[in-house]
This record gives structure tokens, sequence and C-alpha cells, in this order.
């Protein structure tokens, strides 16, 4: 199978513990129950993506301010969801809704969503990172591009998300040779419409592919009309207790 091959074995062995990479729930109103488990004592959660309005939104949210307190009371790392439109977006426009996360949701990082993977635009996005950097120490920065970027964009970011897609592409996906030069904490894998039967499955693709943050979920696209992130797997539960475990062998 392509993806027991495509990684060494040494290169998912770092020691370091799976944990989730939550995309984005819909709005706390829509599923106060899914922000109430993101929150819940030793759920392994290594960040959480809020979304407000496409963005920060323009002015701030009650409801999300709670549940961004939550999350920070409980020790989760809280991103905000900027869209990069894959390198359309104006500089400023970008850096205008960082800062409103920042102000407003006391934001640990961002998710910069809808990245582009080559090299051309590559020196805008080291603009844009390096001008976040500089807004607050210690920001946490996640690159969405959803694929395999060329190399040198993971000089520049905590986290590269690799793969964001269905569970039928990611079952027989293979990683980009370059990421064995990086540990499993540099990557993450977004999979929707994994089944409950196919969980294993999708850990241990996971694992040898060296991605240490993951969301799998057996919500789907719907062909493209639906949101497969804004609510928790069927299986919360499971996943919770296996990934929590180190489970995915």
């Amino acid at each position: 199978m392509p993806h027991l091959t495509s990684r060494t074995a040494a290169g998912a062995s770092t020691g370091v513990r799976t944990g989730l990479g939550v995309p984005g729930y819909a709005h706390p109103l829509l599923a106060p129950a899914e922000w109430g488990e993101l929150a819940r004592p030793g759920t392994p959660v290594h960040w959480a993506v809020l979304d407000v309005a496409h963005g920060p939104g323009t002015r701030p949210d009650p409801h999300c301010m709670a549940a961004a307190a939550r999350l920070r009371d409980a020790g989760v790392r809280l991103l905000g969801h900027v869209d990069l439109t894959y390198g359309a977006r104006e500089f400023g426009e970008v850096i205008s809704d960082a800062q409103r996360y920042l102000d407003w949701y006391r934001a640990d990082g961002f998710l910069l969503d809808r990245c582009p993977s080559d090299r051309v635009p590559l020196p805008e996005i080291r603009r844009t990172v390096t001008t976040l950097r500089a807004l607050r120490d210690e920001l946490h920065i996640v690159l969405g591009h959803g694929t395999h970027p060329c190399p040198e964009y993971a000089e520049i970011a905590d986290q590269l998300v690799t793969f964001s897609g269905s569970w039928s592409d990611y079952r027989w996906s293979q990683t980009a040779e370059w990421t064995a030069d990086h540990p499993p904490e540099r990557f993450c894998h977004l999979v929707h419409g994994v089944p409950r039967c196919h969980l294993d499955e999708a850990l241990r693709i996971a694992r040898w592919q060296g991605a240490a943050s993951l969301w799998f979920t057996d919500r789907t696209d719907r062909a493209g009309r639906a949101d497969p992130w804004k609510g928790m797997p069927g299986y919360w539960d499971e996943i919770v207790s296996r990934v929590g475990t180190g489970v995915s062998e």
C-alpha cells in the first residue's frame, strides 16, 4: 500500500504524541456541544480554529469571546482563521484580520487557509508570516495548503496542512519525500468521510506519513454542498480515546 512505504518509520518515531487539529467548528451558538467538548479536561487537542464569519467579523462576538475564553482556560491553543485565497488577498486585509483576532479573541496563532503551494508566491507568504510574528511573541502559524507544497514553505511556518480532503483520496495518498527531513509535529492531515470501520487504518496512514496533528471525521462534503468540518465526528469519543492514548499501530 503506498502510504505504508512512502516514509520511513524512523521519521515518525520522535516520541511526539498525536493530537487533534480542529479545522473550525460552526459558530458556538450553533455548535455549543462541540465547543464544550474541546474544553473537556484530557482532550488531546493541539489546536482549534475559530472562524467567526469567514474571518474575525466586523465587531467582537460575545459568544465567540466566551468560547475562546473557555478554551484558553483549558489550555487549548486557539487559532484564528485567515483566508489567503491562494495568494489573491491583499496583504493589508490579511494583517487586519489577524490583528482583530488578537485584539478580540486573544488568539494564539493563525490557520492561513487556502495558502498557495508553489514557489512564485513564497516571498509574499514569507512576508505575511514575518509580519504576523511581529504582532505578538510565540504565535503558532499553520499554513493550510491542503496538499504538499514546495519544501521551502516548511522554513516559515510551525505546521503545514499537507492533506485536506476525502478518505477515498487519503487512503491511497503518498507523502512527499522531503517531509522525511522534518519531525511529525510539523504536519497536519484533515480528512473527511472516514468510516468508523476504517479509523484504525486512517490513524496508521497518518503515523506512517509522519503527521502528528490530525482531524478525521465521518462527515462528508456532500459533493461540495456542505462543510464537513463544522461538527464533531460520529465517533468522537472513540477518536479522542485512540488519539489520546497514542493508539495508532
